[in-house]
């Protein structure tokens, strides 16, 4: 695969994973996502005081996470894969515009269309968020 972001099936508008900063294929990665400042969410999120929602953040390490999980050269991408639960979810921080959110997430297990992956979002050395999520998809025939 020459670009695993290209995995994503998300719209611009909808994408919080900008850049891979290290992958280790069907494992881990390491991902950035800069928060520009003009993302829609943020209007409404605080006026004045534009703070990432928490489920960005999820959301950012479902993604990353899905990217992990479609570049593993050992099994088949999943057709329709979708965040399809969160568990241990706990938000410690919000980003604000102008910051780069560093995520990383792992597989910790695959079990035919589903897998399970932990994650977390920093901005530096502060941890913003951490949640373990499953993905599901259709295993091609």
């Amino acid at each position: 695969m020459t670009d695993p972001l290209a995995a994503l099936p998300h719209g611009p508008g909808f994408r919080f994973v900008d850049a891979l900063d290290s992958l280790e294929p069907g494992r881990a990665a390491t991902g950035r996502y800069h928060v520009r400042g003009d993302e829609a969410f943020l209007a409404g999120h605080f006026p004045g005081n534009p703070l990432m929602p928490g489920v960005i953040l999820i959301e950012a390490i479902a993604q990353l996470g899905g990217v992990v999980a479609q570049s593993d050269p050992e099994v088949p991408p999943l057709e329709n894969l979708l965040l399809t639960g969160v568990r241990g979810a706990k938000i410690f921080g919000a980003a604000r515009p102008g910051e780069t959110l560093s995520i990383h997430a792992t597989v910790e297990g695959r079990l035919g269309g589903m897998i399970q992956i932990a994650g977390e979002v920093k901005v530096g050395e502060q941890l913003l968020a951490s949640a373990k999520i499953m993905l599901s998809g259709d295993q091609r025939e």
